[in-house]
């Protein structure tokens, strides 16, 4: 089983010092702390800080090496045809036959085309990556060893044929450059084919499944390498995957401890006496009360009910309280479009007006859903301001907080994490295939994934002939009365 590690880029990865932030944010606490602190380090903090800096080290050179080599291997690219053209004419200028008019038109068909190349180089191996691999890309890396190999080949031609001949056929030389120019052309078109077209067609449905909550999704994907779906799939779960809330997972696991509470233990011990030894062999069995055990459904019925009769209790008070605050803030600009404009007010100051007489039943109600941690007062009155900026409905505004989005609306100290590790039996650069399982792994739960094939459909044709669908309508003339 290979384990290897998928991190975010670095220009994402960050910690907030104000993550685990105070949840308590519509009441009104006060808090004193007096004392003194002292900072000590313990050996075993430094040798892990140690290992922490030696890993940010290795993950900034496996970041770099691949950009420093494709820099060195485009910078020889480039220059190479403009190399063919310059040595000559600084080795032996004198002994070059002039070509004229034709060696301008190979001159001007030469610079057209390396600019063309420059941008289309730049147009898809100069973006800015959104991710650093576990391993290479075989494909990347394979047109990386053709260019060298093809670029080192002409080289090996200019060099035995021309540098050590000293060829006066400065038209020839030209054209030499030209064909080095147009193969290059031809190995950008095949990156083209195998990095940006080949993965286009569909042919593998892929389950994603997360480990806590059971949370599915199904996506179809391409022909792509295992790092790559991977790749696709952790874009694919930010945009469509609910935001991973354990505090829902309380309920049942609070469910489960009362339900063990109520078992019964039993403690059975044999002995057996032997000429030699005396050997003690002991079994536990567990078996739960009756009366329990026909009342758990009932229980958690009863719970569910209670807890959808909460829960629609204070949406109707938050819905109330977010209506009147709108109201009260349409009332103020009608107010205000009476007075001087210097004495309006400003968009974030009404936000932070009017959030207070809704704070309280929108912390009421995002603890009942227990999704409180999932939302900062800073962020509401910025959703505030933003809705009022808009001028959205009172409905827009709460549709954030009544149904939960999906993981990129929330901020990314909510849900980013330092690392998945991509966990699977075959090679991470090997290709998809029928029955194939991996899993993505972050601190808190996984992403098991399932690979199935796309079934080939096959289609007839059945022809209808129009004639059949005509027919003929008698009437009698004479009708009964």
């Amino acid at each position: 089983m290979l384990v290897c590690v998928l991190t975010q880029e670095e220009g994402l990865r960050y910690s907030n010092p104000h993550t685990h932030s105070d949840d308590n944010w519509g009441e009104t606490t006060t808090t004193a702390v007096t004392g003194t602190s002292e900072l000590s380090l313990s050996q075993e903090e430094v040798v892990g800080l140690w290992k922490v800096l030696d890993d940010g080290q290795r993950q900034g050179c496996r970041l770099y090496t691949p950009l420093v080599l494709g820099f060195c291997v485009g910078l020889l690219v480039l220059a190479t045809p403009l190399a063919f053209l310059v040595l000559p004419a600084v080795l032996w200028p004198a002994r070059l036959q002039a070509c004229g008019s034709a060696c301008e038109g190979l001159f001007l068909s030469v610079s057209c085309k390396l600019l063309i190349l420059l941008l289309a180089v730049w147009a898809i191996f100069l973006r800015q990556a959104s991710a650093s691999l576990p391993r290479v890309c075989v494909y990347r890396a394979l047109l990386a060893t053709l260019t060298l190999l093809l670029t080192l080949s002409y080289w090996l031609f200019y060099g035995v044929r021309i540098l050590d001949s000293q060829d006066e056929d400065y038209q020839g030389i030209v054209q030499f450059a030209v064909s080095l120019v147009d193969s290059l052309l031809f190995v950008h078109y095949l990156a083209i084919v195998l990095l940006e077209i080949r993965h286009l067609q569909p042919c593998y449905s892929l389950c994603v499944i997360r480990s806590t909550d059971g949370e599915t999704s199904c996506y179809n994907l391409g022909q792509l390498s295992i790092q790559r779906a991977a790749l696709s799939l952790l874009e694919f779960y930010y945009r469509d995957f609910p935001l991973h809330n354990p505090a829902l997972l309380s309920a049942s696991k609070h469910r489960a401890a009362k339900h063990l509470a109520g078992l019964k233990v039993y403690l059975n011990s044999e002995r057996q006496n032997n000429n030699k030894t005396i050997q003690k062999n002991s079994r536990t069995m567990i078996s739960a009360a009756a009366r329990h055990k026909n009342t758990t459904h009932n229980e958690l019925y009863y719970e569910e009910a209670d807890y959808d009769r909460r829960v629609c209790k204070r949406r109707a008070r938050l819905v109330v309280a977010v209506e009147e605050a709108f109201v009260h803030v349409r009332r103020m600009q009608q107010e205000e479009q009476k007075v001087s404009p210097g004495d309006v007010m400003d968009v974030r100051e009404a936000a932070s007006a009017i959030f207070p007489s809704m704070a309280r039943a929108l912390q009421k109600y995002l603890r009942t859903t227990r999704r409180q941690h999932c939302h900062s007062m800073d962020s509401i009155q910025r959703h505030l301001a933003f809705c009022l900026t808009h001028n959205m409905s009172p409905k827009a505004f709460l549709e954030a907080y009544l149904s939960p989005g999906p993981t990129l609306q929330y901020g990314q100290e909510r849900w980013m994490a330092d690392q998945w590790t991509l966990v699977s039996e075959a090679a991470v650069t090997s290709g998809l295939k029928e029955g194939m399982v991996f899993s993505l792994r972050c601190l808190d739960f996984s992403l098991v994934v399932t690979v199935k094939s796309i079934p080939y459909i096959r289609m007839t044709e059945e022809y209808v002939d129009p004639k059949s669908h005509k027919f003929t309508l008698c009437l009698q003339s004479e009708t009964s009365v």
